[in-house]
């Protein structure tokens, strides 16, 4: 992966203002009212910690892992593990990820989350993927749109790697092994790819 040629796409400044923008959003929704917020592991960890800093509210913070591959590079049935998720019933309840792409991930979460009572249930990405939606539900707050590539950096990964990236950007597609490509489709949440 060292050599991997990365195209950014989105800067630090532009995340910067992108995450001011969700913050806006959500706190005129919310308008100071208590919000249980939780991050969906691993890939949100970084939009969680500069978001919940900019909201202005009682906060709960809980997580949530969705995971829909096995290893590296064998897709399989999405599983989440609800052991980190604080009791959201009567409560509002907002659902942060890092990228929705085809969709399926945050559509389970919302109907696992539905059946544990919340008083209202919205969801915010940082990323909306183009053309790769299989689901008719859509995030309520969106960072930004993105075309349909591979992207890394900002809590996104590729094989565990480039989370730490500071910026967004795009891997070549010469880059991605036959496996690993298959693994973003496949995996189309749980770490790269909602």
């Amino acid at each position: 992966m060292i050599g991997a040629a990365l195209r950014q796409l989105l800067d630090e400044e532009q995340l910067r203002e992108g995450v001011g923008r969700l913050a806006e959003e959500i706190n005129g929704h919310y308008q100071g009212r208590p919000l249980t917020i939780i991050g969906v592991l691993t890939g949100s960890v970084v939009l969680l910690a500069d978001l919940i800093r900019l909201l202005d509210m009682p906060l709960k913070v809980g997580l949530v892992q969705a995971t829909s591959y096995r290893g590296a590079t064998t897709p399989g049935e999405l599983e989440l593990n609800l052991d980190l998720l604080p009791d959201i019933a009567g409560r509002q309840v907002l659902i942060v990820d890092d990228i929705f792409d085809t969709g399926h991930t945050l559509a389970a979460l919302v109907e696992k989350f539905m059946a544990l009572g919340p008083a209202q249930l919205r969801s915010a990405v940082l990323l909306r993927k183009a053309g790769r939606v299989e689901v008719p539900l859509q995030p309520d707050h969106v960072g930004f749109e993105i075309p349909n590539e591979f992207v890394v950096g900002y809590g996104l990964d590729y094989a565990d790697l480039y989370r730490n990236l500071p910026h967004v950007a795009a891997l070549d597609p010469e880059d991605l092994s036959p496996q690993h490509g298959q693994k973003q489709s496949a995996a189309a949440s749980g770490e790269n790819g909602s």
